[in-house]
């Protein structure tokens, strides 16, 4: 079979508009890689700051938890002394109340 001119310019046509569409598709090709790219950057800057945040809310947590349970032990040592003084004090009422003698 033979080609005719128009049928080669049918197949050069064709041709042209493969090529059109390949130099699209490898622009944007171009275009997701670099945005990918400038992503996986951004990703990863997220994750350091993430990390370096999860350890400082942790150093938060521990240093609030040590904090709470040294204020309860005071709490607890301010109610022994206090209950202690009270105590004593009426001990020492009732050491020094004149004695009654008794007939």
């Amino acid at each position: 079979t033979s080609l005719s001119p128009s049928g080669i310019e049918d197949l050069c046509s064709k041709r042209d508009e493969l090529n059109r569409q390949i130099k699209q598709e490898e622009e944007e090709k171009e275009r997701l890689q670099h945005d990918i790219r400038v992503l996986s950057e951004k990703l990863s800057r997220v994750n350091e700051s993430l990390a370096q945040r999860l350890a400082a809310r942790a150093t938060f947590d521990r240093t609030i938890a040590e904090t709470e349970a040294a204020y309860t032990k005071i709490l607890e040592s301010s109610q022994s002394l206090l209950s202690v003084l009270k105590q004593e004090a009426g001990n020492l009422s009732k050491a020094t109340e004149p004695r009654r003698k008794e007939h």
